[in-house]
């Protein structure tokens, strides 16, 4: 299972890709917004810092829009995947965008019926929105083992991105559901590498040493 960030930031992205766990990066225009710098500057910043996969959001609605988006966007990085919101227009700019050799990542998915709809449209990736759907009492994790299942049975190549990612759980629980890969924010990827009883053990480690290095002196 792969691991992505959610995050603009490039000191977040810096910081988890040295860890050598990061396989790529999900953007979207909130998160952009939120760090107040040049949207194609921020994405070729990410690329730099990231072999791999970096998902830019179009901001268009109509499908003529979202395929210029697209053909501007992918243009800025051979890494570039095109975020594609779920939708008729949607679907019917993945499918040309695919077929013009353009990955994209449906986005805002909410049901195995809408990742089967992308699956079919050729979408290199599909995002379905477990914390979202979480919200409103509904079982996010039981859309992408649904959606997992139905992509194996009928060989689909698409790839499952488990989005709205809230706790580390949520990434375990992905993975176990058959996500391809996770995207996780920050803090939540901070959770993940922390443990209590590996503060305690190091702790114990460093004062057992320093007292027998004391005794040694």
């Amino acid at each position: 299972m792969e691991l992505y960030l959610d995050t603009a930031n490039l000191d977040e992205i810096r910081e988890v890709a040295s860890w050598g766990v990061l396989s790529g990066v999900t953007t979207n225009p909130s998160l952009v917004a939120k760090e107040g710098r040049d949207f194609r500057t921020v994405i070729a910043e990410i690329c730099d810092i990231v072999d791999g996969p970096v998902s830019a959001e179009v901001i268009s609605t109509d499908r003529a829009g979202m395929i210029r988006e697209a053909g501007e966007k992918s243009g800025w990085h051979e890494n570039v995947v095109i975020k594609i919101p779920m939708g008729p227009e949607g679907l019917a700019a993945v499918s040309v965008l695919e077929g013009r050799g353009i990955r994209c990542n449906m986005t805002l998915v909410f049901s195995a019926e809408q990742g089967l709809l992308s699956a079919r449209a050729g979408a290199s990736y599909i995002s379905p929105f477990v914390g979202r759907l979480d919200d409103i009492g509904v079982d996010g994790m039981e859309v992408v083992s649904t959606l997992a299942e139905i992509l194996e049975r009928y060989d689909l190549g698409s790839k499952i991105i488990a989005a709205s990612i809230r706790h580390p759980a949520h990434v375990i629980d992905a993975a176990l559901s058959g996500a391809h890969i996770a995207t996780i924010p920050y803090k939540v990827m901070q959770k993940m590498v922390s443990h209590p009883l590996t503060d305690r053990g190091i702790e114990a480690f460093l004062s057992d040493w320093a007292r027998h290095s004391g005794e040694k002196g």
